[in-house]
């Protein structure tokens, strides 16, 4: 079976189809996911475990991003206020 990306047509009706992005999966969604139960399937308890161990790494790269995203906006705002300042003194000269 091929996967295909979602998509949608477009607003005005013309042009490509857009493609469909999924929601983030959070980790709450990942530790509450469940399967359907089949005679030969696999460890119930085993993807659980699977599961929570998934659910903790993304909690951990999501708390990372949010944190590099803060710090990328700080950087931005002294860097914005240095080329002002630089920009004030060059004028004054």
């Amino acid at each position: 079976m091929i996967l295909t990306p979602l998509t949608v047509p477009p607003p005005d009706g013309w042009g490509a189809e857009q493609p469909v992005r999924p929601s983030p999966l959070r980790p709450w969604q990942i530790r509450e996911r469940c399967f359907n139960h089949r005679r030969r399937g696999v460890d119930p308890a085993e993807i659980r475990a699977f599961l929570h161990r998934v659910a903790d790494e993304l909690t951990i790269a999501q708390t990372a991003l949010v944190a590099v995203q803060e710090e990328n906006v700080r950087i931005r705002r002294a860097l914005r206020a240095w080329q002002s300042a630089q920009s004030a003194n060059h004028r004054y000269r």
